[in-house]
């Protein structure tokens, strides 16, 4: 192990000994070395001599505003959430469209909805499944990884063994196969005090690291996306998946507004089982799942998870995770999050820390063998598995579309959704739940999420399983095509359901009889209001449930900017939002005006901005 004390003599020594060809392997998301990463760029950039190919996935870039009150709101967020993280330049030149070309930069994962129209990142994107980016990335000839690691203690820069921390998930199954033989590459990482410290795998000596950046002055703040607020329809897609979590089982979720909802419904189940009853009982939960469960957790929930999400963090506070295998409660490949996610896994007590183990993505992946597990250890721990992650689309004939458009343009990518569905299948008792809300909203034009077909599929209606919207459970494991379709329907939202059923109907899918039975007709936003408006009421369920580290004021200017973006570019919904506007009380909502800097409005079109944020704000 070389230590290096700056990021451009690493890079010296990388090109003294792998060449000028450097095929360089980056994790996914957090992990990422930037500081080397941005030095190895630049010494490309400026030498053309050099060849610099970089693999890798989830480049995390800042958030833009689309528009001016956007950038009114997340400006000063921006520098809270976002000031210390150093850019990746290449990333930069991507969005500029000036990459040069001797540097080439290919993904398997696209942060959502970020690179959509960048024509080269679209071009380079390479569908694969999480489990295969190994041997991807092996067949590429990768040659040089480079990662963040934590150091064993702050008082020990130079200690005995690091922590890949946040990002275990193929470097882990890199250094393995490099100490068998079976490949070869060099290791050089940058240390960074700010990544907690965890264990599981991802602890490694280091004799594994041949060279390391271990200056204070290169330690720089990790990326810290905030939370996003939780709807109505977000709580009761969580209310109706908490009831399919059974005792003693096996739990993934991801990550966003629904898997933060998910955590919380799942503790209101362990903590106030009551009123977690009532809520479901006034959702009407029991209409498509009646076997349901309500009750606190005894042998509680053991954790196995792709990405370590926050709900996680309070799962283990409340007492639900805490079914062990090999001691751990939790096995995760890599993590992301807010400011308060990153405070809360650093103050676990150490006891409760410790039962959390960071591992490869292919142990956690799939039921099959693995050298830190074999097949039937891994069957027989992920008892009772239920497996849940999001859809932005699923057809009545139970596929669902998580990653692309239909024209082509990828969103997202696979990643390890496919791995967890196929696995629920490989599993005795496992089950796969993909949530889709119902209803999207774009330039105030209201489309369901439930349609007839689609062009682009993520996961195959060959491996339908259960599919949840915020108006009930669709089973549909083992059911036939009129049977799925019939469910579908009836999970979706009341104002396309008889388009749909028409659909099916001409189709010869569906009996020329079939009606909606009557529980499904009231499948509105409306019904959804009444059913919860209790829970908001007494405080059980919040629009950010798991905290967040904006100020109230914050929060609420969030969910309104929300409901803009939806109305965005209808007439007909802005001209109402104009007018409620209009008659909003001012004072009301002083403090959202003023940290939006549209207190005295200077002008026709601030006071226009002005208008349309009162009219969001109190239709709320």
């Amino acid at each position: 192990m070389k230590h290096c004390h700056t990021p451009d003599a690493l890079v010296d020594d990388i090109i003294e000994r792998v060449g000028k060809h450097i095929v360089l392997g980056l994790p996914l998301g957090l992990g990422k070395a930037n500081h080397l990463v941005n030095a190895l760029y630049q010494r490309a950039r400026q030498d053309s001599s050099l060849t610099l190919d970089i693999f890798t996935a989830l480049t995390l870039e800042p958030p833009t505003a689309p528009n001016e009150l956007g950038r009114r709101f997340l400006a000063p967020i921006s520098k809270r959430f976002f000031g210390g993280y150093p850019r990746l330049e290449y990333a930069q030149a991507l969005k500029e469209k000036n990459l040069p070309n001797n540097i080439s930069v290919t993904e398997f994962f696209l942060q959502p909805a970020g690179w959509i129209g960048c024509d080269l990142v679209q071009q380079n994107y390479t569908s694969i499944n999480y489990t295969d980016a190994l041997d991807y990335l092996i067949s590429a000839g990768v040659n040089v990884i480079t990662q963040q690691v934590a150091p064993e203690s702050s008082s020990a820069p130079l200690g005995a063994s690091y922590s890949l921390s946040c990002n275990p998930d193929i470097t882990v199954d890199l250094l393995d196969k490099r100490s068998r033989g079976e490949i070869d590459f060099l290791m050089a990482v940058q240390v960074n005090r700010q990544l907690p410290f965890l264990g599981g795998a991802a602890i490694r000596a280091s004799d594994e690291l041949d060279l390391v950046l271990d200056e204070r002055a290169y330690d720089f703040a990790l990326f810290m996306p905030p939370h996003q607020p939780v709807s109505y329809a977000d709580h009761a897609i969580a209310l109706h998946c908490a009831r399919l979590i059974p005792d003693g089982g096996t739990l993934q979720i991801g990550i966003g507004s629904i898997g933060d909802a998910i955590a919380a419904a799942l503790v209101l189940r362990q903590q106030s089982p009551q009123e977690f009853k009532q809520l479901t009982h006034q959702l009407q939960c029991a209409a498509s799942w009646s076997k349901g469960e309500s009750g606190p957790f005894k042998q509680g929930l053991y954790g196995l998870s792709e990405m370590l999400v926050e709900g996680f963090v309070e799962l283990i506070e409340a007492g639900i995770l805490t079914r062990t295998v090999n001691g751990y409660c939790l096995h995760a490949g890599f993590f992301m999050g807010s400011p308060l996610f990153y405070r809360q896994l650093q103050a676990l007590p150490q006891n409760k820390r410790e039962q959390i183990a960071m591992m490869p993505v292919n142990f956690i992946n799939d039921a099959y063998g693995h050298a830190l597990g074999s097949e039937q250890d891994k069957r027989q721990a992920r008892q009772n598995a239920r497996f849940i992650n999001c859809a932005m689309i699923a057809t009545t004939d139970g596929a669902v579309t998580s990653d692309g458009l239909e024209n082509g343009q990828v969103i997202s990518g696979v990643g390890g959704q496919y791995n967890f569905v196929a696995q629920a299948h490989a599993l005795k008792n496992a089950r796969s739940i993909i949530t889709v809300r119902a209803t999207r909203k774009r330039g105030g034009k209201l489309s369901s999420n439930i349609v007839t077909h689609y062009g682009h599929t993520t996961i195959p209606r060959h491996l339908r399983d259960i599919v949840v919207t915020e108006y009930g459970v669709a089973d549909l494991r083992g059911k036939s095509d009129a049977e799925v379709i019939a469910a579908m329907i009836e999970i979706a939202d009341s104002r396309f359901q008889e388009s749909l059923l028409n659909e099916a109907k001409a189709r010869g899918k569906l009996p020329q009889s079939y009606q909606v039975p009557a529980a499904f007709c009231h499948n509105t936003p409306e019904r959804l209001h009444s059913a919860l408006k209790s829970g908001f009421d007494s405080g059980s369920l919040k629009h950010f449930p798991l905290g967040s580290d904006f100020t109230a004021t914050e929060q609420r200017l969030s969910r309104a900017l929300t409901l803009l973006s939806e109305s965005a570019g209808a007439n007909k919904a802005t001209a109402t939002l104009l007018r409620c506007g209009l008659s909003a009380n001012q004072q009301q909502y002083r403090d959202e005006l003023a940290r939006m800097a549209l207190a005295a409005p200077s002008g026709v079109k601030e006071k226009l901005y002005q208008w349309l944020l009162l009219g969001a704000l109190d239709s709320l």
